[in-house]
């Protein structure tokens, strides 16, 4: 299969598969844009952002927060909105706390990113112990969290399911000392990490891992029935939710571009806007027989990456198919002229220019005499 990609950004396609075992050709397009300043128009980066062939992680997989996780899901039916950054302080004077905040559109979301710290003997937060900072990443491995395989007896350990790679989760079994226990460096503004054995809610603005536990109710059932009467198939119980990687307080309905972003204390100029770009993303499927197949793209994720200056938008659209990839024969992303679309309805080569027709016959020539 051919794919003809008109934009400048970065296309691929992957087949993908439903429940009841139809396949899909998923097409997806990314686009790295610039974060603007002063209010001017985001543009195109020099360096676009290859599509993500595999999930990455800030560790060792499993045991570290994601940062990206593979562009090719099948669908999606809400866009995710991720950041991957830093707190900064304001005015660049060093703070103990920083509240930061992401908008886009009407959707928002703050959060609180503190210095490191550490707990009192009596398992509360030592409020002199914060130190200060003037920049500080924040994922989910500094979020609330974690293990807790402190116990002696193994059968007492346990672990935090809605982020297992945090910290300050612990259930405090016995009378084992507080050294060592780290203490999560971010929180929620309504309710402040103030003791341990309390249950607090894990904030951070990136993706949530795979079998966390936001995401795992989503995944099916693979049980022994699955295994005899299903696999290698979904389970019947699979729901596509499971594909969105953004908590389900970062998802929102596609945008249509030209929607505002405010990020605040997320960069050295503490407030930060501009607005998405408005881009129809247009995609042609051209089956082996039968009629050309028109879709318009959905934008379906969206990373800001602030400390790096850049943000990525991702388009995705698919097609069932009734046997295998073969019946497309080529697919189109974005748009060609009215000339590319006459030389291929009339079955010929479509050359822009005199110097590409030029250019065409010489390499044709060249291979005949060779």
């Amino acid at each position: 299969m051919d794919l003809l990609n008109s934009t400048q950004m970065q296309a691929g396609y992957t087949m993908g598969m439903e429940p009841s075992g139809r396949e899909l050709l998923v097409v997806v397009v990314k686009g790295t844009f610039t974060i603007p300043q002063h209010g001017e128009e985001a543009k195109l980066a020099e360096e676009q952002i290859p599509l993500i062939e595999a999930d990455t992680c800030t560790g060792e997989a499993g045991f570290s927060a994601p940062i990206y996780e593979a562009d090719y899901a099948p669908i999606k039916a809400k866009c995710d909105v991720l950041l991957l950054g830093s707190a900064y302080a304001p005015q660049g004077e060093p703070a103990h706390k920083v509240q930061v905040g992401i908008k886009l559109g009407d959707f928002s979301k703050t959060l609180i990113v503190t210095g490191a710290r550490q707990w009192t003997d009596k398992g509360k937060i030592d409020p002199n112990s914060c130190e200060e900072f003037t920049v500080m990443p924040f994922s989910y491995d500094n979020a609330y969290g974690g293990l807790d395989n402190f116990h002696t007896d193994e059968s007492k350990h346990s672990a935090y399911m809605p982020n297992p790679i945090g910290k300050g989760f612990y259930l405090r079994q016995g009378d084992k000392p507080l050294e060592g226990i780290p203490v999560p460096q971010t929180e929620d503004p309504k309710q402040a990490i103030t003791k341990l054995g309390e249950d607090y809610q894990a904030m951070a603005l990136g993706s949530i891992g795979r079998g966390w536990a936001e995401r795992i109710q989503y995944a099916g059932t693979y049980d022994q029935d699955w295994i005899d009467n299903c696999a290698p198939f979904l389970p019947a119980d699979f729901n596509p939710a499971y594909y969105q990687f953004a908590p389900e307080d970062q998802q929102i309905p596609y945008p249509i571009g030209g929607e505002e972003v405010i990020l605040i204390n997320l960069t050295p100029a503490g407030r930060t806007e501009f607005k998405l770009p408005k881009i129809a993303m247009p995609v042609v499927f051209f089956p082996t027989k039968g009629e050309q197949h028109k879709t318009e793209a959905v934008l379906d994720t969206i990373v800001i990456e602030a400390d790096k200056g850049v943000f990525s938008m991702t388009w995705r659209t698919h097609i069932p198919l009734k046997k295998n990839i073969f019946e497309i024969q080529q697919v189109l992303v974005g748009k060609m002229s009215n000339g590319w679309w006459r030389a291929r309805k009339q079955g010929k080569t479509y050359h822009p220019t005199l110097a590409h027709l030029a250019k065409a016959n010489k390499i044709a020539k060249m291979e005949e005499e060779s």
